[in-house]
Formats: structure tokens, sequence, C-alpha cells
């Protein structure tokens, strides 16, 4: 729960792309009484988010608000965690960018991006200062969505702020769980190091920069310590005392797309702005007390 200096004055939240950190942000704030807004592509999801106690709009790459007049009206805040498309730039954009400037009353809009957009610097430190040296399809796209999100700030006044973020696990979506599925790997690439982030640190940054807006900035929302996979993985099956998997050689062609482009650049990104500037205070500074959180939380 956020500190009552920290928590922004309610209002209406609406999210493009109502996912898993988006869903962990709405959590937060509704109790401190938020109204949250949020887009699926299906109807049954729709009906689960309903049930949360958000309001669900249907919207994806081919389907616009269908009134997007009454969907982002009252809206004082606005989130995109969608992913832009392949030759087509940011949907949200596309489709809504006018319709975004033109909210009455916006005192934030927030747009997730990676940062995959650093590429690979050899495992040397990044900051919010260096330049995007993005390689990969998926990167160079992620580079030219958030120039079109912090245009809105520049040539009509949008207060848009950018956020990065690398790898994000938690409940559900950790090296825990991939040990229970069987889906854990630990691949052998020396010197290799992930960024991370706990899913429950990225609802508290997002929400703490809410309550202090510095529109046209990009901020870093990453944990304090770059690890390898293999060590997390390792540290998991300690937790959960088993044994971890062997160790496999780097094959890229073993990996999937994803994966695969998480090895292809190697860097180490610093949370300086995130820790000192907003003044954040993470609530698992490394993978180990998120991992240790997890499986005491499930008892």
């Amino acid at each position: 729960m956020l500190a009552p200096s920290n928590d922004p004055a309610p209002g209406r939240l609406f999210i493009f792309g109502f996912g898993y950190s988006a869903g962990w942000l709405a959590d937060l704030l509704r109790p401190h009484g938020w109204r949250v807004a949020g887009t699926t592509r299906t109807p049954e999801k729709a009906a689960r988010m309903r049930a949360a106690g958000v309001e669900p709009f249907l919207f994806g790459p081919d389907q616009p608000l269908a009134d997007a007049t009454a969907a982002l009206g009252g809206a004082t805040h606005i989130l995109s965690s969608v992913p832009p498309e392949v030759g087509s730039g940011d949907p949200v954009l596309a489709a809504h960018g006018a319709d975004i400037a033109r909210i009455a009353g916006l005192r934030w809009a927030g747009y997730l991006s990676t940062t995959g957009v650093y590429g690979d610097t050899g495992g040397d430190w990044v900051d919010e200062t260096s330049p995007l040296k993005a390689r990969g399809e998926r990167g160079l796209r992620r580079v030219t969505a958030e120039a079109e999100w912090l245009s809105l700030w520049r040539d009509q006044g949008v207060p848009v702020q950018i956020y990065r973020l690398p790898g994000i696990y938690g409940p559900g979506r950790s090296a825990i769980d991939a040990l229970r599925s069987g889906t854990a790997r630990r691949v052998d690439k020396p010197g290799h190091l992930f960024g991370r982030i706990h899913v429950a640190d990225i609802a508290g940054a997002l929400a703490l920069s809410m309550a202090k807006p510095e529109p046209g900035t990009v901020l870093n929302v990453v944990d304090n310590e770059p690890a390898s996979g293999a060590d997390v993985v390792e540290y998991a099956a300690r937790l959960l005392g088993v044994e971890p998997p062997p160790l496999m050689p780097f094959t890229p062609g073993a990996l999937s797309p994803m994966a695969a482009s998480f090895y292809a650049d190697n860097r180490k990104v610093r949370n300086d702005r995130l820790v000192r500037h907003l003044g954040y205070r993470l609530l698992y500074p490394t993978y180990r007390e998120g991992l240790a959180a997890q499986l005491a939380a499930e008892g």
C-alpha cells in the first residue's frame, strides 16, 4: 500500500492493454478511491474485468474503441501497455492519438516501453540519457513508438512520460513457476546479465510517478541487480529444495524468439532516477527478495 504522501489524488485511470502489470496497478489504486477502465480484445476477458471492478472496453489494432469520446471521457490518467505493431507504428496512437490529445483535465499519460531500446552495450551500464542502439525489429519499433508518444507532449502538451521496463516477474510468471511447470532453462552464456523488475514494483513506481508527474521524461523501472538467468533459476531451485536444470549451451535457434532477443543484447541498466530522483523505495531490490516473498506468500 502507498504511503499517504505518495498516493496520487484519486481520479479515473484508463488503461490501453489491461494485462499483467496493468492489473497490479489497478489493484493498488482501486482501494484508494480510483475508478479504473481498461481495454481487452475479447468479450470473455471483458467479463472478468467487470467482475473485478474494472470498466471494460474492446480494443485492438484492428478494432478501435466503439465510442472513444464516451470511453475516454473523464479520464485524468492514461496508461498504454500495448506494443507497437509490425509495420504500422503504435496502434493506440494510430487509432486514438487525437482523442487522447483532446481529453480535458488529463494529468498524466504513461507509456510502458522496454529497456531493449538501449540495444547492446557489451555489458556496460546505461541510464535514461544513453543513446538508443536497438538493432532488432522489436526494439526498433519501440524506439519509434516512444518518439510518437513524446511528440504528443512536445506538439500538443499531453503530459506523457515513458517507462522502460526490463524482464518482468512475479506470481505466476517467475522462475519458481517455470521450475514447477518444467519450462525452466539455465542457459550458459558467460558474462551475460539481465535486468529485472517485480510486477509489484512496476505498480508502485507508476503510482508514485502519477503523484509526482514530470511530463516529457523517461524513467528506467528496474531493480538494483542485473543477474544471469541461470543464477536466478538456481536460486529459485534452492528455495524450492529441488535440483536446478542443467546448464545448456547458448543456442539461439533452441530458444523462443522472445528469449533469443533477451540474449542478443548485453547491458546493465541504472535506476538512479527511479530511486534517488523520484524517491521510489523498491519492495524487492533484487530477484532474491522477490522470489522469497512469493514463496512465503504461498504459505
